[in-house]
């Protein structure tokens, strides 16, 4: 057993966000935390202590109103709602820490690349190199209407539009500017040589870009691009696209399957198995021993509100269960939601192919419909240990049962301990978000990445 294990922190800048009810648990500071800035740096610098490789930052643009046709259980059970935007949290963040890095997420069914690659560059700028983009086709109706559309897009459609979006932003960052067009020249008045910065002049089937990109070329030019997608349209997507890729298995076993699925894929896209750096959804709950976490557990699950539960998964399934009988069994039906949350239940497991409404709801109490670890440190980093290995996985994405606490008890316990064992590096290697996954030096997407074709030579 060898190898580092990638630290990632999963949050979403909202009161409660998988853990239905967690706001409610008077050990939590998110409902009141969520809009203070010193909520987010301390956060911030929590992690950086434990040196976790980022914090990332999901994000969405509708609300939850699939369940009883109305949004009026998320906003009773603060599911995901009310939500700021991520973006606006990062210079903040990255003005108090100097080496954890930050992914933040960007539906491109609703961006325009021209503008959003700017917003990327300017963070590159500014973290000094340590800014990633979650990439995602968006899966809630209610932000298509929201955003002008009669309806959301076909799913299918909607990764066809993000294959061109992301071809636009590689030529914005890596063909756009020279890498010395930049001279700041006082004595002669050039800032920049003009026959250095090239437009990229691009026509096809949705987007029009034809100049330049607005921002010198930053740290690591193309930021970390991440993925989660889990359809067949969705690992394509990833494994084309990705370097790091976040992916959620009910069992070690599922999760195994997911992550040799996404490197075959990648080979079949022309890239090597180990381009993917792929990360477990996990939620932990620790304690100073495993009855002191057990504890902790019992508490936790004490908040959990079934009705927020019903509401988020409506959401990300696309399915109404308001009228559900507590014992009517799931079956999978394809929707324009997120298709892998409904085969996670229904198709995925083999050992359980019937689920019930009210197996759902006491599945979803803690961390939506992730794996849970609940112990103490040694007992937490032996299964985490167990997911790697046996899932072939290169990290984790650590999600909360209670903020930030879960956090803070996770670098105070866990990490001493999966350092001790050699799992988690004792300082950073490198400075950008980049080189933590692939070596010191290699700041900029690697040659086998579409968006190296790009590059001016």
């Amino acid at each position: 057993m060898s190898g580092r294990i990638s630290l990632n922190a999963f949050q979403i800048a909202t009161p409660c966000q998988h853990t239905s009810g967690a706001w409610r648990n008077p050990r939590s500071r998110a409902a009141e935390g969520y809009t203070d800035l010193e909520y987010w740096t301390g956060l911030a610098q929590t992690l950086e202590r434990g040196k976790f490789d980022s914090l990332f930052l999901a994000d969405v643009l509708g609300v939850y109103d699939v369940y009883g046709g109305s949004p009026d259980a998320a906003i009773r059970g603060a599911a995901q709602v009310p939500i700021l935007d991520p973006f606006t949290l990062i210079s903040a963040m990255a003005a108090v820490t100097s080496r954890l890095g930050f992914a933040v997420t960007a539906a491109t069914t609703y961006e325009q690349p021209y503008a959003l690659a700017r917003r990327f560059s300017s963070l590159d700028h500014l973290t000094k190199g340590r800014i990633g983009f979650n990439v995602v086709t968006s899966y809630l109706e209610s932000a298509a209407r929201n955003l002008g559309l009669d309806a959301q897009l076909d799913h299918d459609l909607r990764y066809d539009m993000g294959d061109e979006f992301m071809e636009v932003v590689y030529k914005l960052w890596e063909a756009s500017w020279e890498d010395d067009a930049v001279l700041a020249d006082r004595e002669s008045g050039v800032f920049a040589d003009p026959s250095k910065v090239h437009p990229i002049g691009h026509e096809g089937e949705h987007y029009r870009v034809p100049g330049i990109h607005l921002t010198a070329p930053s740290p690591q030019r193309t930021p970390v691009i991440f993925q989660a997608g889990a359809s067949s349209r969705g690992t394509a997507f990833a494994a084309r696209h990705g370097e790091g890729v976040f992916i959620n298995g009910m069992r070690k076993d599922i999760a195994a399957r997911i992550v040799g699925s996404l490197r075959d894929a990648a080979e079949q896209a022309g890239r090597p198995r180990d381009a993917l750096r792929v990360m477990q959804q996990i939620t932990v709950i620790v304690g100073d021993s495993d009855a002191q976490a057990e504890r902790l557990h019992r508490e936790a699950i004490s908040y959990a509100t079934p009705e927020a539960s019903l509401a988020l998964y409506g959401g990300w399934s696309g399915v109404d269960m308001s009228g559900f009988a507590p014992d009517q069994v799931l079956e999978y039906v394809d929707t324009n939601s997120m298709r892998s949350t409904l085969a996670l239940l229904t198709t995925a497991d083999p050992e359980k192919r019937k689920w019930t409404t009210s197996d759902l709801v006491e599945f979803m109490r803690i961390g939506g419909v992730g794996p849970v670890i609940v112990g103490g440190p040694e007992t937490v980093a032996d299964e985490i240990e167990d997911w790697v290995e046996t899932a072939g996985l290169d990290g984790i994405n650590l999600f909360h049962a209670v903020s930030p606490e879960t956090y803070e008890q996770f670098v105070e316990l866990v990490v001493p301990e999966l350092q001790k064992r050699g799992r988690v590096w004792d300082d950073y290697a490198g400075s950008t978000l980049r080189e933590y996954y692939y070596g010191e030096g290699r700041q900029r997407v690697r040659d086998d990445h579409p968006a190296a074709a790009h590059r001016r030579r």
